[in-house]
């Protein structure tokens, strides 16, 4: 949905993620499989990330980015993440609050870095092959849009979601 994410209706969105499921489940629009959105789900975030990572230690995604080290926090970096953030990622992610997907604040205290770079880089195939993915998806109904930013841009947002606090 890219920067016009907040012209549509939070209504709207929703018939968007059903219409998006349907077609990811491989049906046609007349053969609806969801009845009803369920905004609760059963299963707490906490009890739903400590499965997560009880299940799936150290996950590093499937994508270009087989290793990643972070070093002290780099502050020119992280503005520049914030700015990419703001324009490519805000339509879907709120900085601290769940909203269409998930909220990136203390993401790195549940996913390795290299997992983060390549759901930014990879989200298409990390839907289809990564666990973690998978499960994310059944939770917030929404595949993450490919934003097509290059590993530096995705590196930079990486670094302002580790000065979320």
């Amino acid at each position: 949905m890219g920067a016009h994410g907040s012209q549509i209706t939070p209504e709207d969105r929703w018939k968007i993620i059903e219409y998006i499921k349907v077609k990811l489940q491989g049906k046609k629009l007349g053969e609806r499989t969801i009845s009803v959105i369920d905004d609760s789900p059963k299963e707490s975030i906490a009890d739903f990330e400590a499965r997560l990572s009880k299940l799936y230690p150290n996950q590093k995604g499937v994508g270009p980015v087989k290793s990643l080290s972070l070093e002290t926090i780099n502050n020119k970096m992280a503005e520049e993440g914030q700015k990419i953030y703001k324009q490519m990622c805000s339509s879907c992610h709120k900085p601290t609050k769940r909203y269409i997907g998930p909220a990136p604040i203390g993401i790195l205290e549940r996913r390795t870095p290299e997992w983060v770079m390549n759901m930014i880089l990879n989200p298409k195939e990390m839907v289809a092959k990564d666990p973690i993915a998978k499960e994310l998806l059944g939770r917030y109904i929404s595949p993450m849009a490919d934003q097509n930013l290059s590993e530096e841009e995705a590196r930079k947002v990486l670094e302002y979601f580790r000065t979320l606090k």
